[in-house]
């Protein structure tokens, strides 16, 4: 909500959305939720800048494994910071600014499988 208000063009935008999928309602059905484009991008774009654990459930390393030239050995535990991986200049684009249109025609999804954005994690 804090984003929301403090980028009014995308709170704008956001409620030119609900208004033409609600078309006069008073509520939004599960099956319109499906129709919001732009609210997804919102949701997402808000768990990139605001991860929910910006540091990740540890892990340790299975194996010994060179990373970026460095040596991890096995056995190793390791703390993933997501709330660094979105905000990764190498990643996005003004990785500071609150833009959901980033994600309007992207594939990224909340299953893990694209590093820059994991918010929940990646398994």
């Amino acid at each position: 909500m804090s984003e929301l208000i403090k980028n009014p063009r995308v709170m704008k935008k956001l409620q030119q959305e609900v208004a033409e999928i609600a078309q006069g309602r008073s509520m939004i059905s599960e099956e319109d939720l499906e129709k919001m484009a732009y609210l997804k991008a919102v949701l997402k774009e808000s768990l990139r800048l605001h991860p929910s654990a910006p540091l990740l459930v540890p892990h340790k390393s299975m194996q010994d494994v060179k990373l970026m030239g460095y040596d991890i050995a096995a056995g190793t535990q390791v703390i993933i910071n997501a709330w660094a991986i979105g905000r990764d200049p190498a990643s996005w684009e003004e990785p500071n600014e609150f833009r959901p249109e980033r994600f309007l025609n992207n594939s990224i999804n909340y299953q893990g499988l694209h590093f820059e954005w994991i918010p929940f994690g990646a398994g």
